[in-house]
């Protein structure tokens, strides 16, 4: 499935969050807590979509409908001006598996490669297969790197 993607804006915030909720329930499953839409959480991401560059977000279309989201900022875990982050990658679950989460990060890693970093790290659950084989197909690899008591776990790509 082709999609289209433009860079997301602050009237996007209200899909960006349902998709975000959606595939966070749908894909986590038991890992986390289920969430649901707040006026807490579409502040969070109001303000994280409105903040300037290097922090940057698209949203991918199909027939004008946003489908899926990606964002990028520099590294916040290692702190390191040479490493980008995929802040958040989130496609609607009905999508899943048509393409359009590669398409995501494609354009995440072409503007992470274009900002001048030499590689880019994300996080994930450590009992995540579902998100750990995307990444893996997506060129990135474990680095070991754990956080919140070993529940997450880091991915590199060399840039």
């Amino acid at each position: 499935m082709k999609s289209t993607v433009r860079t997301a804006r602050v009237d996007d915030v209200h899909r960006i969050v349902q998709i975000y909720i959606e595939s966070w329930n749908a894909g986590f499953g038991k890992l986390m807590p289920t969430r649901e839409v707040t006026s807490t959480v579409v502040s969070r991401w109001t303000e994280d979509v409105s903040k300037p560059s290097p922090h940057r977000w698209w949203v991918a279309e199909v027939d004008s409908s946003i489908v899926g989201f990606v964002g990028i900022c520099p590294s916040r875990d290692p702190i390191d001006p040479t490493i980008g982050e995929v802040d958040t990658i989130a496609v609607d679950p009905v999508w899943w598996r048509t393409g359009i989460g590669r398409e995501l990060m494609l354009v995440a890693l072409k503007n992470l490669r274009s900002d001048g970093y030499r590689e880019a790290v994300l996080w994930t659950l450590t009992n995540y297969p579902r998100g750990q084989g995307f990444y893996q197909a997506m060129r990135w690899t474990p680095d070991g790197g754990k956080r919140d008591d070993g529940r997450q776990i880091r991915y590199r790509h060399d840039l």
